[in-house]
């Protein structure tokens, strides 16, 4: 796909709470480049085995494997193959705006005690991304996913020990600021570079393994690092938007005590959680409190229904949001997956304690990799798109009607409720678990899915779909005890009506779309009661 639009008017800024560039308001839409230049074993399979869980762990497995020379020739394929221009213009192509590049400090600069020693080659590779994401038009952030030292003391910042030394070393620290000062420096003048996140998910939670203590104490320091990173960056660079994060997986919130700069936006992480307005709750009081910009800056990993409920809410709420990540090995929820090749579990059963594959098996395994991740070679997922942007076809619970403008407009209920999962229950809906919720526990990535709407005479809720075909079918789940009445009405015409008879089990009801366009779809309950598992627009 080569036909883009250039979202692209000059620097990204802030304006109070508005990101705005030369031609006004930007609501920030994107893709996170995960495992490209900061691997991460689970996009490999591995899923967290200790010994393949980060960049330099993966690095040393492969050259056990396969030895010096092939390794380096695999890795610098690695950095051409998983990211490339087709990516970028895809992206671009299928309606996003931006895209946030994930960076391992090893990728620039060498690992020596006390020495800036640069390497121009992963400044190479970081211009040439940049440089096609200007031409497809969209903005590019800078993400220091691991920083020197490692901010966040877990597998993810390619820490040596899962401690956050950036904060806890001079050396490490140092690096940093000269990293950020070099990046600044080189994309001063580019106004393609949408901004700097500063640091990725710093500082931990404190977990159950006692080598990684609680490391709450560094948050003081967090803050300290983040003010010197600015004055370093502002004394080469006043154009530039900051992004910064909290701590626990950019969820916590202690660091913004202050506004670290005028021209700065706050960035939070949300997984595993329902798809309501609890999850943004806490970041617009921030936003109110500093008058700032909010980035959901990564975010993903779940299934297409929890994209389609949680992302159009956060741009009903202006804030942008960034998913992650644009590929990986065997994924349904990313847009495309990296097919795994034939035999790779002799790999990953290796990074895993099992036996040691003959080098000639690793090197065919990792050359079938390398062909497997380019662009024309995945899997593509576009249903991920019709998701998170409600176009085409899609699939919503009944438990994630409109919350916004609120209750009258969007729903009403008189006979109140509440749900074990704290599941929207401030509305003041019915939102319960299905017959067909999954017995026994659940993780909180998916429990939501177990939800339904019960409607009663005189309750409804409303679903909006941002493009729909007429003709197209709606088809729209319910489960009823008792003979009940159900109207669906389109755009505000005259309301569809249609009799439940009360039986076991789920029934189907089947609509024609009316018109193409944006569609307001009304499900309400004229008599009786039945309870709402979902709604599937183009179906």
């Amino acid at each position: 796909m080569e036909q883009t639009t250039n979202h692209i008017h000059g620097f990204l800024r802030a304006q109070g709470t508005k990101l705005v560039n030369d031609d006004g308001a930007v609501l920030l839409t994107g893709w996170g480049l995960g495992n490209w230049l900061l691997c991460e074993g689970y996009m490999w399979l591995s899923g967290d085995a200790p010994s393949f869980d980060r960049p330099r762990k993966i690095e040393a497995a492969v050259r056990d494997m396969t030895g010096s020379a092939y390794a380096a020739h695999f890795w610098q394929a690695f950095r051409q193959n998983y990211v490339t221009r087709a990516d970028i213009f895809e992206m671009a192509a299928c309606g996003y705006n931006s895209v946030r590049i994930p960076m391992n400090w090893r990728v620039f600069m060498e690992d020596e005690p006390e020495e800036l020693l640069w390497k121009e080659e992963g400044f190479a590779l970081l211009d040439a991304c940049i440089g096609w994401c200007k031409e497809a038009g969209l903005y590019a952030f800078l993400d220091l996913h691991g920083a020197p030292g490692g901010q966040t003391g877990a597998n993810i910042d390619d820490s040596l020990d899962n401690l956050p030394r950036l904060l806890m070393d001079k050396d490490y620290w140092n690096k940093a600021l000269a990293l950020w000062e070099k990046l600044a420096q080189r994309y001063a003048d580019e106004p393609a570079v949408g901004g700097y996140d500063l640091l990725n998910e710093p500082i931990r939670p404190q977990e159950a393994d006692p080598l990684r203590r609680n490391m709450d104490y560094l948050v003081p320091q967090l803050a300290k690092f983040y003010e010197e990173a600015t004055a370093v960056i502002r004394a080469v660079d006043k154009n530039h938007l900051l992004s910064i994060e909290g701590h626990h997986w950019a969820t916590a919130n202690d660091i913004f005590y202050k506004k670290y700069d005028e021209n700065m936006i706050v960035h939070f992480h949300r997984y595993g959680m329902a798809p309501d307005l609890e999850a943004y709750r806490p970041y617009l009081a921030l936003r109110e409190q500093w008058q700032v910009p909010l980035w959901l800056g990564e975010t993903g990993e779940n299934l297409n229904e929890w994209y389609a409920a949680m992302y159009p809410l956060a741009t009903a709420l202006d804030i942008g949001y960034n998913l992650w990540p644009w590929k990986k090995m065997d994924s349904s929820t990313s847009p495309f997956s990296v097919n795994r090749p034939d035999g790779w579990e002799v790999l990953v059963n290796y990074t895993k304690g099992g036996p040691k594959p003959t080098k000639a098996t690793a090197i065919a395994l990792l050359d079938a990799y390398l062909e497997n991740m380019k662009l024309e070679n995945c899997t593509p997922h576009p249903a991920v798109h019709s998701a998170v942007f409600r176009k085409g076809a899609f699939t919503l619970r009944g438990s994630d009607f409109d919350e916004l403008p609120g209750a009258g407009q969007s729903y009403q209920g008189k006979s109140g409720g509440s749900s074990p999962y704290a599941y929207r229950q401030y509305t003041g809906m019915r939102v319960q678990p299905t017959p067909e919720a999954a017995q026994g526990a659940r993780d909180g990535w998916h429990i939501w899915n177990d939800y339904g709407l019960t409607l009663s005479a005189g309750e409804f809720a409303c679903y909006t779909a941002n493009h729909a075909v007429a003709g197209s079918t709606l088809t729209v789940r319910v489960f009823a005890t008792q003979a009940a009445t159900i109207t669906l009405t389109q755009n505000g015409q005259p309301p569809q009506i249609c009799a439940l008879v009360a039986k076991a089990g789920k029934q189907e009801l089947h609509y024609t779309v009316a018109e193409t366009g944006k569609l307001a779809l009304r499900v309400g309950a004229a008599a009786g009661t039945f309870q709402l598992d979902s709604i599937t627009f183009g179906g």
